[in-house]
């Protein structure tokens, strides 16, 4: 009985741990947001993302964030925002966002979008303007504008403050990780392995 009883008490316990995993976000906070004192209306207001409009496209690939190192106002409230710029057959490399998923909202132009499953299998979509997209928290996951003549613009929501970016190009060539770890992992040689640093390395 004992026994029973113990099992049964460690199955409540992995069950309740799974539900705990499957709710985890950002922190609820415990007043209507986190300011200094004396704030009025403009600590809630986020003008970044006028250079859009105002300056000139970018050369390459370029995200204006408006997460809370940018936008404080968004600390605590789960959610954040970026804007996206493509010039003309432009890419955003593969890379994940460990703490939200990403809902994405193609506002100009055309993008390949695709991700990654935990079964290696891939997605993909071509997206139009006023088409949305959304990619799983934590997966693998790339935009690409195909288009080698119009420059494309992108929207996108996250349900953190915080959702983080790992570039995996830039993390595994840009990075102090041993090139025999590398070579041997993408089963090449060392040398092929210093060539690709060679591309990120800083100019």
């Amino acid at each position: 009985m004992a026994s029973a009883n113990l099992k049964l008490c460690s199955l409540a316990a992995f069950a309740l741990a799974i539900v705990q995993i499957t709710v985890a976000g950002d922190p609820d906070i415990l007043f209507d947001y986190i300011a200094p004192n004396n704030v009025d209306g403009s600590f809630f207001t986020f003008t970044g993302f006028r250079a859009i409009t105002e300056q000139p496209p970018p050369q390459s690939f370029k995200a204006t964030k408006a997460s809370a190192v940018e936008f404080p106002a968004v600390f605590g409230q789960s959610v954040s925002y970026a804007a996206l710029q493509f010039p003309a057959g432009s890419i955003n490399p593969p890379h994940t966002h460990p703490r939200s998923a990403e809902l994405l909202l193609v506002a100009q132009g055309a993008l390949q979008v695709g991700f990654v499953d935990t079964t290696n299998k891939l997605l993909t979509s071509t997206l139009q303007t006023g088409d949305m997209f959304v990619f799983p928290k934590g997966l693998v996951h790339f935009q690409h504008n195909a288009d080698n003549n119009q420059t494309a613009l992108a929207l996108s929501a996250f349900g953190s403050a915080n959702a983080g970016t790992v570039s995996i190009p830039n993390t595994l060539f840009n990075s102090s990780i041993d090139d025999t770890v590398l070579a041997l992992a993408f089963k090449t040689d060392v040398g092929t392995i210093q060539t690709l640093k060679k591309g990120f390395a800083p100019k």
